[in-house]
């Protein structure tokens, strides 16, 4: 299942995408894709409905209907650093021995389409495609060879970072990468049989129609199941969690010069199977 949220941003109704790629409204079977409308036993439910059976609605997803972020309410929205070899190279930093783990606020996450806000001051604002996973059964100390079961679904997230605040600036990177409208999220939830193998989708990235990032989760330091199992050591995962994962080589910051975004460009990124997200950059 490809589930969404559609409609005004902070007025989304639930709704998947049918095999015409026509939105059907779940508003009536669930509240939001949120919290327990992922636990398994919800999403076998929601596989159960006949799709035809469900209201459609009016106009065409990422066109004339805007998407919201394809998960709601949000408890935690976890971030893995460095997680490609060669995107470490590029950043001029070791592979780590541990996963770098940092946060994005909940109050970053916007839809697929949304604009993205390049921060008053900022000189550094960068790009990064990631596979995002989406936990439907939460979980503390998760054995690895468990993890994929507490998995709802994956999706596209644009982990958008100022580098100067994230990097030259003193404390975390968390101040680079929680600004407003850093985390769209989108378009839609892929549910986990609809993903056989989550380390081995392409990814890829454009600003302005030239192609920045092309890779393939294949080349993960540290997988989705062992991301998973580590993450439960810290702190209990629970459903509608987002883990963003990680990107591959082609950020801004590993251009040689480095190249920012500025206002009035286009990003335009996607993961094999999982959709395609497009922003527009603004000034905040």
């Amino acid at each position: 299942m490809k589930l969404l949220r559609y409609g005004p941003a902070r007025q989304e109704k639930p709704g998947l995408l049918d095999a015409q790629g026509r939105v059907r409204d779940l508003s009536g079977v669930i509240a939001d894709v949120a919290g327990a409308a992922l636990l398994p036993e919800s999403l076998a439910r929601l596989r159960s409905l006949n799709i035809d059976s469900l209201p459609l609605v009016a106009g065409t997803p990422q066109q004339d209907l805007r998407l919201g972020a394809c998960v709601g309410q949000v408890g935690k929205f976890i971030c893995i650093g460095l997680n490609y070899s060669d995107h470490a190279a590029e950043s001029g930093m070791p592979v780590p021995p541990e996963p770098v783990v940092f946060n994005k606020w909940t109050s970053a996450i916007v839809g697929p389409d949304d604009n993205v806000e390049i921060p008053r001051g900022s000189v550094k604002t960068d790009w990064e495609v990631e596979l995002g996973v989406v936990i439907g059964q939460g979980g503390r100390y998760i054995e690895e060879a468990d993890a994929m079961s507490h998995v709802a679904g994956y999706c596209v997230v644009n982990d958008v970072s100022e580098r100067e605040y994230q990097l030259d600036r003193s404390g975390t990177w968390d101040k680079g990468k929680g600004c407003d409208t850093f985390g769209p999220t989108g378009p839609w939830l892929v549910t986990t049989d609809e993903v056989p193998d989550p380390q081995a989708l392409r990814m890829w990235l454009e600003v302005d129609s030239k192609r920045y990032q092309d890779g393939s989760t294949a080349t993960m330091v540290y997988g989705v199941a062992f991301l998973i199992s580590y993450l439960s050591r810290f702190m209990s995962l629970q459903p509608g969690d987002v883990i963003s994962t990680g990107t591959p080589p082609g950020v801004g910051l590993g251009q040689k010069p480095p190249v920012y975004l500025r206002a009035g460009q286009t990003m335009r990124l996607g993961i094999e199977g999982l959709g395609v997200q497009t922003q527009t950059t603004v000034q905040a």
